[in-house]
């Protein structure tokens, strides 16, 4: 008899008879097992058979995969893969257009196994589907299914994208090129493009060609969310596969197309919430576009060119005009320009350019400037000309806080950073306004005078003041303003006093110096608090959590879902199609006991960021966690989408595995709970008595004559 360890108890089902229990020797052929089956039902042709995972799934079970069969499983015994393959590509070529339509749906469904999939593609099935497309003769609903099977098998792999035909290319954009055609039919040509697009630079040329750029963008305008989101991803992947000069064109094109306030009017301010792969999607088009930029946050290589240096001159006859230099000796006008660019707030005024060698912002400080002085020229005299009739140590410098506002700009909207495969934290107000970087410059540059004036500062206060207008942009910008008019209002109501107001109340929360009473009454409400912690996250990990599959191919096309049983004993796992609320746990198709969990890794200690370290940024590791189970050679890694559901469930995983919670949201918490707790115990109640039993409620009133009839229309 084989070793307790190498057997798993499991049950097989077939329709029309009664399970077989049976005890699955791991070491036994898999074919001899099936053969057992088939014995057990008296059915000839064992070859014919294969087993199957019976939930939704439904993955066959191979010499590769059988060690993942665990105790308890259900499987049953189904047609062998290759027999179905070769019963699909008859039925796909069959006279009755039913029958076809049933043999593509059903193809649509198992295509998703890798061993079906091996079996079609290597009878030359998916060439079936490619014809299919060519030809074009099959009903939407025919169409959608090839479609979909199509997609499902090229994403294994196994065929490479540079062997379809131009023919199917062609056909493919024209589905998306159509004014008038189904939705599910653009929904998968779009997805099919965007493949082609990742996979190679002469695919990527080819769809850049065949597609109607125009109806591209059209797609963003139509209701149907799945149609905006897939046309988006289309455009984002045409974007990011070019060459430079590629994204210039198509970015100028865009943009000559409005298509900005293409997605401001039909995507943000249309929708009651962006979904998160559109928020990815909207994100990167920023990223992409803000990163333009780069080039001018480098430092100049020798010295500045006479059209830069004609800039800086231009900035200080803007600002002193009314300063003529005509007629002046060379010697006159040199000493006169140094020192009005010390008034300007240059660092060093006999040759200004110097202060424009700091990289990163660069020569973008010089362009932020610029647009100031000529797209507003009024705040510019007055900003300049305030300053410098102030006392020299209060006035504050115009070029200095320029370069240094730039910088921090930069730095908040990430110019020069790559885009993330896992962001989605995209700012509205980007796709409201045209040059968004220069007109935020020019917001925030008249708010940090505003808030030099009213923290009273001096030189010796620079850094502390550029702090403050970090912070107010920071705590703006996260509010979302969709609009610079919304910005503007804001940040200028998010005043000095109003950020040191702020910063006492989170000081607050946090402070840690306690009289000894109080230290003593803290430890002894600290068990009762975890317990309220833990006893949350656990409630988090029984609601579940969507996560995304991240891959260079596919990007984030896949959803899974994860969640913990009510009797916090299984944990239930499943691909989903969509993004859903909380799926049935029922839906769920797999399942690992809570029991035979052994560790719980994060960042690079997990196998998936191991795998790929070269490719990981230090975002996703921060993200990245996994956990061990059977003996430990089994994992299932995570990413979260964000570092809150990090925190939830690392801290739920640990609680699972009896271990202290950790993580940094635990401690924030823990600390806010203890302050509320501690300042509840420490009111002074004397003289005040508390019922032991919770007051009655009271009778409720003879007559609701004072409440508003909302049955009545309003006149």
């Amino acid at each position: 008899m084989a070793p307790q360890k190498d057997v798993v108890k499991i049950a097989i089902q077939m329709p029309g008879a009664y399970p077989q229990l049976i005890e699955l020797d791991q070491k036994k052929p898999l074919s001899a097992v099936i053969k057992e089956v088939c014995d057990g039902w008296n059915l000839p042709g064992p070859d014919n058979y294969a087993l199957q995972y019976a939930d939704a799934v439904q993955t066959y079970i191979t010499e590769s995969n059988r060690l993942d069969i665990k105790n308890g499983s259900i499987l049953r015994l189904t047609k062998a893969p290759g027999r179905c393959a070769e019963d699909l590509y008859k039925g796909i070529q069959n006279a009755d257009s039913g029958v076809r339509c049933d043999s593509l749906k059903q193809l649509a469904d198992v295509s998703t196994d890798i061993t079906f999939a091996q079996e079609f593609i290597s009878r030359d099935g998916h060439s079936l589907l490619v014809q299919i497309v060519e030809e074009d003769k099959e009903s939407p609903l025919i169409m959608t299914h090839a479609l979909t099977g199509f997609t499902e098998l090229m994403d294994h792999g196994i065929v490479s994208w540079e062997n379809l035909s131009l023919v199917f290319i062609k056909k493919i954009a024209s589905f998306v090129n159509a004014k008038v055609m189904d939705a599910s039919i653009q929904r998968l040509s779009l997805t099919i493009l965007e493949n082609m697009v990742l996979s190679s630079n002469s695919l990527f040329k080819l769809v850049k060609e065949e597609v109607n750029l125009e109806r591209l963008i059209a797609h963003l305008q139509v209701t149907n969310q799945q149609i905006q989101t897939k046309a988006m991803a289309l455009l984002m992947a045409l974007l990011q596969t070019g060459l430079e000069a590629d994204r210039q064109e198509l970015l100028a094109y865009l943009s000559s197309k409005n298509l900005r306030q293409y997605i401001y009017k039909n995507i943000i301010h249309s929708s009651e919430a962006v979904g998160n792969e559109m928020a990815h999607y909207l994100y990167v088009l920023q990223s992409v576009s803000l990163n333009l930029l780069e080039p001018l946050m480098r430092s100049p290589l020798d010295s500045l060119s006479q059209e830069q240096r004609d800039k800086i001159h231009s900035l200080r006859q803007s600002a002193f005009e009314a300063d003529s230099d005509s007629g002046l000796s060379h010697e006159r006008r040199r000493s006169l320009c140094a020192k009005e660019f010390k008034k300007l707030g240059f660092s060093n005024n006999s040759n200004p350019g110097q202060d424009l060698l700091r990289a990163p912002p660069g020569l973008l400080a010089l362009e932020t400037m610029t647009y100031f002085a000529s797209h507003y020229p009024d705040a510019y005299s007055r900003f300049v000309l305030e300053n410098s009739s102030r006392e020299d140590k209060h006035e504050c410098p115009f070029a200095r806080s320029s370069i240094q506002l730039t910088l921090i700009l930069c730095e908040i909207l990430h110019i020069g950073e790559p885009s993330s495969e896992t962001r989605s934290d995209y700012h509205p107000i980007f796709f409201s306004q045209d040059r968004i970087l220069y007109e935020l410059f020019c917001v925030c540059i008249l708010l940090l005078n505003k808030t030099w004036k009213e923290m009273r500062a001096t030189q010796e206060d620079f850094d502390k003041v550029m702090q403050v207008v970090r912070e107010q942009i920071t705590r703006t910008l996260s509010s979302k303003p969709t609009s610079l008019e919304l910005f503007k209002n804001k940040v200028n109501q998010l005043n000095y006093s109003e950020i040191l107001k702020l910063r006492q109340t989170e000081r607050l929360h946090q402070e840690e110096t306690l009289a000894p009473p109080v230290l003593e009454l803290k430890e002894r409400l600290k068990p009762e608090l975890l317990e309220l912690i833990r006893q949350q996250r656990l409630n988090r990990l029984c609601h579940g959590t969507l996560f995304r599959k991240i891959s260079s191919r596919r990007r984030q096309d896949k959803l899974w879902y994860c969640r913990l049983s009510p009797n916090h004993k299984v944990l239930h796992y499943g691909d989903v199609e969509k993004e859903t609320e909380t799926p049935p746990i029922e839906t769920l198709q797999e399942k690992i006991p809570v029991s035979d969990i052994k560790m719980l890794l994060t960042g690079k200690d997990c196998p998936h960021m191991r795998e790929a370290r070269g490719r990981q940024n230090r975002e996703v590791l921060d993200l990245a966690f996994s956990i061990t189970y059977d003996v430990e050679d089994y994992s299932l890694n995570f990413v979260a989408s964000s570092r809150t559901d990090f925190c939830l469930w690392t801290d739920g995983l640990n609680v699972l595995l009896g271990k202290e919670m950790t993580s940094e949201s635990m401690r924030s918490e823990l600390d806010i709970l203890l302050s509320m707790e501690i300042k509840l115990r420490l009111l002074d109640l004397e003289n005040v008595p508390i019922p032991e039993t919770a007051p009655p409620i009271p009778k409720p009133p003879s007559s609701f004559n004072f409440c508003y009839d909302f049955s009545q229309t309003e006149q």
